[in-house]
């Protein structure tokens, strides 16, 4: 029974570190204060994204093609992208509007298909899928609460132009990453 919670915790948090969806959460947490909102919208995005896979496996994978996931995660991305160079451009760098649905809309996109979501629901299948969910989602929270409080710490010690250059630079990569892939 222990094992059903601190297997997939502990994989799935190896397998997070530095993922696409930890430098998400790091680049957004720099664009505003309001870092519980962004943090709540990150989290319903992970319960929805992994808690369909564990109660699904990889069904969601059938139905809708890994391609066209893809193709919509980097679509999104280079628009975050190009919207924070755009907003770089600004005498005084704006605060993110809606963090909850930011946070939300960029992770949920971002995870549908990622090999945390997929690993979430094969180990649904050998171990107990609510512990499973407990563990994964303990690991992805953790993870989430330190991106957010290394953007928050780094935001007071970098310019934000330049942080908010370096950002859209980096969702756009990650956007074009998807696409290529």
């Amino acid at each position: 029974m222990l094992q059903d919670l601190l297997v997939p915790m502990i994989v799935i948090g190896i397998a997070e570190l530095g993922d696409k969806t930890q430098i998400a959460i790091f680049l957004l947490s720099t664009k505003t204060k309001e870092h519980l909102k962004l943090l709540s919208g990150i989290i319903l995005a992970f319960l929805i994204a992994d808690g369909v896979a564990v109660l699904a496996g990889d069904y969601i994978t059938r139905i809708v093609p890994l391609s066209y996931i893809k193709i919509l995660s980097g679509i999104i991305f280079i628009l975050f992208g190009v919207l924070t160079l755009r907003s770089a451009r600004q005498e005084k760098e704006p605060d993110l509007k809606k963090p909850f649905y930011s946070g939300f809309i960029v992770i949920f996109i971002s995870e549908l298909g990622d090999k945390t979501q997929i690993a979430s629901g094969v180990f649904a299948t050998r171990y107990n899928p609510l512990l499973v969910l407990i563990g994964i989602m303990i690991s992805l929270t953790l993870l989430s609460i330190m991106a957010i409080y290394l953007g928050r710490f780094i935001s007071t010690k970098v310019n934000e132009k330049i942080l908010s250059k370096i950002g859209g630079i980096v969702f756009i990569l990650i956007g074009v990453a998807f696409l290529v892939t």
